[in-house]
């Protein structure tokens, strides 16, 4: 089931973040990731409209938007490849008729399934924080 995301679920969908953010971004050091916790709970997810894909009490994936900017989306990594990322893709585009998102451009996996989702490559750039290469995909 998807549902809007509610402050009990914050620890919950912190936790699941940061452990997929350190899978999928095993090029950067996972101090960064630690060291961001805090703010994903604090300032990122309760100014973004979230959506948590919940089974059995457990939360196993969500999604962050910012207006049409897909600024998070996230499934634990025990749950990854069984269908749950498309539905919560398929949920915000439902939504909204075009959305964008950035993602690292070492991070082939997710921009495979971007592509699989109908989304197409507009730019790259640099994330300053990083120091990586991040690419903008859109869909429309």
């Amino acid at each position: 089931m998807i549902r809007l995301f509610v402050a009990t679920d914050s620890k919950e969908v912190v936790e699941l973040w940061y452990e997929a953010s350190v899978l999928a971004h095993d090029f950067i050091a996972p101090e960064y990731w630690q060291e961001k916790k805090e703010d994903m709970a604090q300032i990122y997810i309760p100014n973004s409209e979230t959506y948590v894909y919940e089974k059995e009490k457990h939360i196993l994936g969500f999604v962050s938007l910012i207006g049409n900017y897909i600024a998070a989306i996230f499934v634990a990594p025990n749950q990854q490849g069984k269908g749950i990322g498309k539905e919560l893709m398929q949920f915000v585009k439902q939504k909204k008729s075009t959305l964008e998102l950035g993602v690292y451009a070492k991070n082939t996996n997710s921009i495979a399934f971007y592509k699989k989702q109908g989304f197409v490559v507009v730019e790259e750039k640099l994330d300053e924080p990083t120091g990586e290469r991040e690419v903008v995909m859109e869909y429309k």
